[in-house]
């Protein structure tokens, strides 16, 4: 198993490193369009490579589906922790009655059962 992973890394780094090699051009990243950026007098933009680009929203990308999947099993965890919790009293109540209930005037009597 631990072949078949260095296996698969190996892969994706040889894919990795094609696409940067093939996306070396550089790209200029505008925060606003130019007509607008002159309309509200700022305006921010970057160059960089274009791969720089494409692996920074595959990464964008997968971490908005990691927010967007934890969000959407909210409903799961929270029945979980629902299920947990009357699993717990339910336990603590099966205990509580099966303690043996002392009788009146056999106090010694439940002292000793106690002390077992």
């Amino acid at each position: 198993m631990r072949y078949i992973r260095y296996l698969f890394l190996a892969a994706l780094a040889v894919g990795l490193v094609t696409i940067a090699m093939a996306n070396r051009a550089m790209v200029t990243l505008n925060l606003l369009p130019e007509e607008l950026s002159g309309f509200l007098g700022f305006g921010w933009s970057i160059t960089l490579p274009l791969f720089i680009v494409i692996f920074l929203g595959i990464i964008a990308g997968v971490m908005i589906g990691f927010v967007w999947e934890w969000m959407r099993e909210h409903k799961l965890r929270a029945a979980g922790k629902r299920t947990r919790k009357e699993r717990d009293a339910l336990i603590r109540e099966v205990k509580k009655l099966k303690e043996p209930k002392a009788k009146p005037g056999d106090d010694v009597i439940a002292l000793l059962e106690e002390a077992k």
